[in-house]
């Protein structure tokens, strides 16, 4: 199937993306959602999303030479979550070029986070296959030049599940469980429900969320909560 994207609109998005594709279809593959055709973005989205990982996190580990591992870690999180990469992809204007099933068009999934982030990891990964990965290092820290600037060690806190952990460690106590319990809604807009359980203790903490990670920090938070009190 090709995808319908007409040559005025890929000459905008090339030059919105600061990257002249070679190969136009492979662009615009990295487009199409799934709800257009079998032959769709995932692929080029589960290439993208390793690339993103490697190059944000490589960027950060000559950036602060003296980061501990954790803090490291804690900022590319901040970096490839999918909150931070639609943010960059509605800035490159990624809505205006997503392609999308009917379903989908109807319920608004041009601004669906979800989706935006998807696209942006699948034109990463288009952009390697295209040229290279100096290339694509190239024009994805272009995109987060901003965000880099911004992040360092000081100004990020540690997640709900990190401090439970520590908190937990501190006490001598094993590591808290996560069981997804639930999974709820259309596969566009699911709904997840995951239980904390701390055994030392026998206490279950549950939260829910959009992904099964926004669920596991729901749960972990819950679970500070009423042991600090």
């Amino acid at each position: 199937m090709t995808f319908r994207l007409e040559n005025p609109q890929l000459k905008r998005l090339n030059a919105l993306l600061g990257y002249h594709f070679k190969d136009a279809e492979l662009l615009k593959k990295a487009l199409a959602h799934r709800s257009v055709s079998h032959n769709n973005n995932e692929r080029l989205e589960f290439l993208g999303d390793a690339l993103l990982n490697f190059i944000i996190g490589a960027q950060l580990f000559y950036k602060f030479p003296t980061a501990q591992e954790g803090e490291l870690t804690r900022m590319r999180a901040r970096l490839v979550r999918e909150e931070t990469v639609a943010l960059i992809a509605r800035e490159l204007q990624l809505h205006d070029f997503i392609q999308l099933g009917v379903g989908e068009l109807k319920s608004g999934g041009h601004n669906r986070a979800s989706i935006l982030a998807d696209a942006l990891e699948a034109i990463i990964g288009a952009i390697y296959l295209d040229a290279s990965l100096e290339v694509c290092k190239q024009t994805l820290l272009k995109w987060y030049d901003t965000q880099l600037k911004m992040i360092h060690p000081d100004t990020i806190q540690k997640d709900p599940k990190t401090l439970l952990q520590e908190y937990l460690q501190a006490k001598s106590l094993a590591t808290p469980e996560y069981v997804v319990e639930k999974i709820s809604g259309l596969a566009h807009e699911q709904t997840f429900f995951v239980s904390c359980t701390i055994k030392a203790l026998s206490q279950i903490f549950k939260g829910q969320g959009r992904s099964r990670r926004v669920a596991e920090q729901a749960a972990a938070q819950i679970a500070l909560e009423a042991l600090q009190k």
